[in-house]
């Protein structure tokens, strides 16, 4: 049983590793993509934001670790675990080769559902916090996309006057501070699913009975996080950062400040949201105050088919490797 608490460890911190680089890359890339930031100083702030964003809550880590199942009353809870971030880590590498903006949030709940049912049948996912879940996933975007919008629409009204060059110069400096404010805030709720999930499985382990999450795991996910965030990412940045729309300071500033607000409101209720699919909506709805025409709407819909994927998938793999498993 140590043995496998400890790869589960690892793997945790394998996929947070990879969260860093896939996820944490959406935080960054308005303000490379403005030229606000350049790449070396854009990926060290968000690494350093994202671990203290870590380290500060841990709403997000119970609601994960105890609202899709009771790791109590789930057989082999520990492979389980095991199954549901194996296929999560595959997913989230599959999707960052083809640059495809998918969710790690997404991969990792629904591997872990995934793997629930393959190893105790649908009866062991509690619907009512699963569908709590899937409900935040849902409405976090549609919320950024809103918000972004009317940011950008009053932003338009204010300044919409001035001189585009000086506008552009001095909301080029504030994303400097908007990327930072949304790393900070990709910290504390994106790193909090690993943790909760790896609080999963030391229940399961019959290492603690509480969803307390201790001090090694919440540290140990927050370095990997932030080491993820300094060692790739490009990918993601190149799709969400020009694919979209085109992005300007002013544009790029409203997108990070609606990020900020979205993410942290759902964090403070202890909800799990998609990094990804809230910073895309971001932008989408910033580009479409400006002009809407402006929006590549085939990209967006790219991402959004990668989003509405990215759960079954993950389940499935999650489900499938369980099954082997406890052959």
């Amino acid at each position: 049983m140590l043995v496998v608490i400890v790869l589960i460890v690892l793997l945790g911190l394998v996929f947070d590793f990879t969260n860093g680089f896939h996820d944490t890359a959406n935080a960054i890339a308005t303000s490379v993509s403005t030229r606000a930031l350049s790449p070396r100083a854009a990926v060290l702030l968000a690494g350093t934001m994202n671990l203290i964003g870590a380290m500060t809550f841990t709403g997000v880590a119970k609601t994960i670790g105890g609202k899709i199942a009771d790791p109590l009353k789930i057989p082999h809870g520990t492979i389980v675990v095991l199954c549901a971030l194996v296929a999560a880590i595959f997913w989230n590498l599959f999707t960052w080769y083809f640059g495809i903006p998918s969710s790690s949030s997404h991969a990792l709940i629904g591997g872990l559902t995934g793997a629930v049912i393959g190893a105790a049948g649908f009866h062991a996912v509690d619907l009512a916090g699963f569908t709590s879940i899937i409900e935040a996933l849902i409405t976090s975007p549609i919320c950024a996309f809103v918000l972004g919008f009317a940011i950008m629409w009053a932003f338009r009204a204010v300044f919409g006057w001035r001189s585009p060059h000086r506008v552009n110069r001095v909301f080029r400096v504030l994303q400097c501070f908007s990327a930072a404010a949304q790393a900070f805030m990709h910290g504390t709720n994106d790193s909090q699913k690993t943790m909760g999930v790896i609080t999963f499985a030391l229940i399961a382990g019959g290492y603690q009975h509480t969803m307390h999450v201790p001090l090694w795991v919440k540290t140990l996910c927050a370095i990997a996080m932030g080491v993820g965030t300094a060692s790739g990412g490009w990918r993601i940045i190149k799709t969400v950062g020009s694919k979209i729309i085109k992005i300007e300071p002013i544009n790029g500033f409203a997108s990070d400040l609606t990020s900020s607000i979205i993410i942290f409101g759902f964090t403070l209720f202890k909800l799990p949201v998609s990094s990804t699919h809230v910073i895309s909506s971001a932008i989408m709805g910033t580009g479409a105050a400006k002009r809407a025409r402006g929006v590549h709407w085939n990209v967006a819909g790219r991402i959004l088919v990668a989003w509405l994927v990215t759960i079954p998938m993950s389940g499935l793999i999650a489900a499938g490797l369980t099954k082997l498993a406890l052959l």
